[in-house]
C-alpha cells in the first residue's frame, strides 16, 4: 500500500535583496532552482529583471512595468517578526513562519483605496523532466502562447492542444498560463510540493511558466515557474474588471501563502 508522509518544510530569505526566498527544503530536498546571475545582487528599482531563480515577490505586476514588479529590486527592512518593502505606491509587509510541518507566509499590502495590483510568489522550481503538475479540475485556464498579453481560454490540463500538466525534456518552447485555482501540487519522483493561496474577497490563481529552453532569445535556458498569485493576469495593465486585486476602503489587502510537502513511501 502506498502512503504519503508529511515532511517539515523550511525556508530562508534574503530581505536585503528584495525579500527573495533563497531556499525551500523538505526531507533533504531543495525545491528552488537557481542560476548564476551576477546582476541580481546589484539591481536597483527600475532595472530589468535579473533572473537568479529562487522565489521572487512580484508586485504590483509580473509582466509589464516595472519588470516583475517594484518590490523584488528593493532592500526590505526588518520590523519585529515582519519584513517590509516600501514602494512608491504601496507598502508590502510579510511575516513568514513555520507552523508544524508547513511554511505559512502572511502578507498585507497597504495603499490608497481602489489601488489595483497583481502579486505572484514567483517560485522557480528544480524539477526533473518527469515531474507533473496537479490541479483539482477542471479549472478555467488562460494560456499565454508568447510573451504578449494575448491569452487563450480553456480548461486544465490542456489548452489549444498544449498539455500543461507535464514538463518533459527541452523542446525549445516557452509558454505561460494562469489557472483559476487556489491550490497546486507538483509531483517529482516520490516527492510532492503543495502550494495554496487564500485571500478573502480577492481573485486568486496559480501562474505557470514552462520554459523548456525557449527563453530568452539568444541565450535560452530551462526554468519552471509555479506561482500562487492574487489576480488572474500577468500584466495588470492588460487586466479587465475582476482580474486584479483591489485595495478596499480600509486601505489594506491581506492574504496567505501555505507551503507543505509530502513523500511517497
Amino acid at each position: 500500500m502506498v502512503s504519503a508522509t508529511r515532511l517539515p518544510v523550511r525556508v530562508a530569505t534574503d530581505p536585503d535583496h528584495g525579500g527573495r526566498w533563497t531556499s525551500l527544503t523538505a526531507g533533504g530536498r531543495e525545491w528552488l532552482w537557481h542560476r548564476d546571475e551576477p546582476r541580481r545582487r546589484v539591481v536597483r528599482p527600475g532595472d530589468p529583471f535579473a533572473d537568479a531563480g529562487g522565489l521572487e515577490e512580484c508586485v504590483p505586476t509580473v509582466r509589464g512595468l516595472p519588470d516583475h514588479g517594484d518590490a523584488w529590486s528593493r532592500p526590505w527592512r526588518r520590523a519585529g517578526e515582519e519584513d517590509v518593502a516600501e514602494c512608491p505606491d504601496f507598502r508590502l509587509t510579510r511575516r513568514i513562519g513555520e507552523r508544524g510541518d508547513a511554511v505559512v507566509a502572511d502578507y498585507t499590502l497597504a495603499a490608497e483605496p481602489g489601488y489595483r495590483f497583481v502579486w505572484a510568489a514567483h517560485a522557480l522550481l528544480d524539477l526533473s523532466p518527469a515531474a507533473r503538475i496537479d490541479v483539482v479540475g477542471p479549472a478555467v485556464t488562460r494560456l499565454y502562447p508568447d510573451e504578449g498579453d494575448r491569452w487563450l481560454a480553456g480548461n486544465w490540463p490542456s489548452v489549444d492542444g498544449v498539455p500543461l500538466d507535464r514538463l518533459g525534456p527541452d523542446d525549445g518552447s516557452a509558454v505561460g498560463a494562469v489557472v483559476l485555482t487556489t491550490r497546486v501540487s507538483v509531483h517529482d519522483g516520490a516527492d510532492t510540493l503543495h502550494l495554496s493561496v487564500e485571500a478573502d474577497g480577492q481573485p486568486v490563481a496559480v501562474a505557470l511558466w514552462r520554459n523548456l529552453g525557449g527563453f530568452p532569445q539568444g541565450a535560452p535556458y530551462r526554468s519552471i515557474g509555479v506561482e500562487p498569485m492574487l489576480g488572474r493576469v500577468f500584466d495588470r495593465a492588460a487586466a479587465h474588471d475582476g482580474d486584479t486585486a483591489v485595495v478596499p476602503p480600509a486601505g489594506e489587502v491581506t492574504w496567505r501563502l501555505t507551503v507543505t510537502a509530502t513523500r511517497r513511501t
